[in-house]
């Protein structure tokens, strides 16, 4: 059973405080400003990564995907808009850049194989395989070529398909996360409890990339112990994008945080004492001679 797994010298895993990452995804509408916005509200709010995703469009999607009409921001088709959420090589070097400025740890969720060869000039600490692609058997395997830790986001799969992605990768610096794949996500289609059926079958740490509306469910998830606790991050839930709305905004985001770091303290150490603080009250309340 591997407990831990080594993400830019911060160990994830067992006995240690959960890891933050804010998803930034496509939240940033293809604008590098906003992007940086989203970076600084995630280091404000004590997150300890950030995270983006990369395409090779061309690659990803079909010409006919492409030629779909689609209104956005960009244009008329669906390739209008996809092309323009993406970022190149400059803007992920000011990315780079910026979070080094602020000491925030930055990763990507990769498409494809080119994507994945384009972000190893940035040397990321980690990858992210995203829910869409962990029956991509080929995308997995290139994954393990760069060496890196893998978190492997589990939504819209069933245990065959996720027993099957476990094989291709192997369990050495894996991070499971359980998920829902709908954006938002119900409560009652969450079940938090697989968190702890997927680490009692892979023996690997698992934690939780929620897409709910909300804090609540997420403070669950800790204590029900996932060590990594992704959401998505927005400047304000209001803006255009299909996935602000199951976004987290700044304020909440700082919210999550202090309040996981407080349910850590709370869960202590399962070992039931009598705290210095109780010995003036047993002494007052306590029934003289009871036993």
């Amino acid at each position: 059973m591997t407990d831990t797994v080594d993400i830019a010298g911060r160990r994830v895993g067992s006995g240690e405080p959960a890891y933050f990452v804010a998803e930034i995804g496509i939240n940033h509408n293809g604008d590098l400003g906003t992007a940086r916005k989203l970076v600084a509200a995630a280091a404000a709010s004590g997150c300890d990564a950030v995270k983006f995703q990369k395409r090779t469009v061309d690659v990803v999607y079909s010409a006919e995907e492409l030629a779909r009409p689609r209104e956005s921001p960009f244009g008329d088709t669906n390739g209008a808009l996809k092309y323009g959420l993406e970022f190149g090589v400059d803007e992920y070097r000011a990315i780079d850049e910026y979070c080094r400025t602020l000491g925030i740890v930055w990763f990507a969720s990769c498409w494809d194989e080119g994507s994945v060869d384009f972000m190893e000039q940035f040397e990321p600490p980690c990858y992210k395989i995203a829910s869409a692609s962990l029956t991509d058997d080929a995308l997995l395997r290139h994954h393990r070529t760069t060496g890196r830790p893998i978190i492997l986001s589990t939504g819209m799969s069933d245990l065959d398909e996720i027993d099957h992605a476990v094989e291709v990768l192997g369990t050495d610096d894996l991070i499971i996360l359980h998920a829902t794949s709908t954006y938002p996500s119900q409560p009652e289609e969450l079940n938090l409890s697989v968190i702890g059926a997927l680490r009692e079958r892979y023996g690997v740490p698992v934690g939780y990339s929620g897409h709910e509306v909300g804090l609540a469910t997420t403070l669950a998830a800790r204590v029900l112990g996932a060590c990594m606790i992704e959401r998505h991050i927005t400047l304000d839930r209001a803006m255009w994008g299909t996935d602000q709305a199951a976004s987290v905004e700044p304020l909440g985001m700082q919210r999550m945080v202090r309040d996981v770091r407080v349910v850590e303290t709370a869960l202590g150490d399962g070992q039931k004492v009598v705290y210095e603080s109780e010995i003036p009250i047993r002494e007052k309340l306590r029934r003289v001679g009871a036993k």
